[in-house]
């Protein structure tokens, strides 16, 4: 097993919401010169959407090779207009992997391309939980009157080198497969050949940088990186020596993952989850209810956000490693999704990531009491074994073992 290394030189800046992170995608986008590289789970075309929508068009009109990647399910229509704007521009964009006629129904398509990431110019890159989609409005639930809390991390270094190999594979590939159902063979065979062959898993030619933040980035497919964030979680928990803080959207941990927070807690190691704490989704909601009880019980410290919707995935370990990505811990985003974490060895950072989920928890968090949880009434507990039990079924008829 080969793990990322860590790089060295980088300058990183946390981005809380869309607030910081769309307008510092933004200017970005306008200020590059050779070429952009965008991937997105939802490209939602609202406000957000539309304002990033025209700076990927003035980058295109100026001479900069725009490629916008999103997925099929998060993303299953591009509005005419702006498929006719972004095509008279020069924009070039993909849906990774829509929906046939069975749908979902089709355990194939249950691999979506969740990570979210962006490189301009080979310089500056971006990895977080955002999506192309405005703080206010909600896919499911419509609009809201508190900003969804999520994170993105603005990277500058070595590191950058490899987010962009990883962006021109994937997309080379898709192009020429693509291209092969269209039967244009010559065209195929270039977009092949025009991949960023790079070993991903090793530091590039002239990359490893001195003095800055450590980082490393963590990939999750289903070929080579099938389990490698949450191995990172993993050992990053096995190291713990004080203090955990996990915040993240969708919560069901697989067994190994489980014993190691509950391993931490009962070294002594705070540990502290911060949680969906409103109804979204029945599966997410109801599935880790059996889960939270055993966690309780063994020390670990669960607080709901209730202020909004919480989308983040991020985690902080004894105020020096640091988390920041697309990856639930689920199993939607451990076992079947392309995700994307950066992985940060930096005090500074970690600091100011902690800061602001303690902020978080403070004031808009409840936390759960094991005793008043253990007696919620029985038809939720019913529900909540339920839905625990279709989830593992699911699983077990696609052949994972979680």
């Amino acid at each position: 097993m080969i793990e990322v290394p860590y790089l060295g030189g980088h300058t990183l800046q946390l981005l809380q919401g869309g607030r910081d992170y769309f307008a510092a995608l933004e200017a970005a986008i306008d200020a590059s010169q050779t070429e952009v590289r965008l991937e997105t789970y939802i490209y939602a075309f609202d406000l957000q959407g539309e304002r990033i929508g025209a700076a990927l068009e003035r980058a295109a009109l100026r001479g900069v090779r725009v490629a916008l990647l999103m997925d099929g399910v998060g993303t299953p229509t591009v509005p005419e207009a702006w498929q006719q704007r972004w095509a008279q521009a020069g924009v070039h964009w993909l849906r990774f992997a829509p929906l046939g006629r069975l749908g979902l129904l089709a355990p194939r398509y249950w691999r979506r391309l969740h990570r979210k990431l962006v490189v301009v110019d080979g310089s500056l890159a971006f990895c977080g939980g955002i999506n192309i989609l405005d703080d206010y409005n909600d896919p499911q639930h419509g609009p809201q009157q508190v900003a969804r809390f999520d994170f993105a991390v603005q990277v500058q270094g070595p590191l950058v080198a490899q987010v962009h190999a990883t962006m021109a594979q994937l997309w080379s590939r898709l192009l020429a497969t693509r291209q092969l159902e269209q039967m244009q063979w010559a065209a195929a065979r270039a977009a092949w050949r025009s991949g960023v062959w790079l070993p991903l898993d090793n530091p590039l030619p002239g990359a490893v940088g001195q003095g800055g933040a450590l980082a490393a980035l963590v990939l999750r497919d289903n070929l080579r990186h099938r389990g490698r964030i949450e191995r990172a979680y993993r050992k990053a928990l096995g190291m713990a020596q004080q203090e955990v803080l996990i915040a993240n959207a969708y919560f069901l941990p697989g067994a190994k993952l489980q014993r190691a927070l509950v391993h931490a807690a009962r070294r002594g190691v705070r540990v502290r989850l911060l949680l969906q704490g409103r109804y979204e989704y029945f599966m997410q909601y109801h599935a880790a209810r059996p889960v939270f009880g055993r966690l309780l019980a063994a020390g670990v410290e669960i607080h709901e956000y209730t202020a909004g919707f919480l989308h983040a995935k991020v985690a902080v370990v004894d105020q020096l490693w640091a988390t920041v990505g697309s990856s639930n811990l689920d199993p939607l985003s451990l076992l079947l999704a392309r995700e994307a974490n950066v992985v940060v060895q930096d005090t500074g950072f970690a600091r100011e990531l902690q800061r602001r989920l303690e902020g978080a928890m403070a004031q808009h968090a409840r936390a759960l009491v094991a005793a008043d949880f253990d007696r919620r009434p029985r038809g939720q507990r019913m529900l909540d074994w339920l839905a625990y039990g279709l989830m593992r079924l699911t699983l077990l008829l696609a052949g994972r073992r979680y």
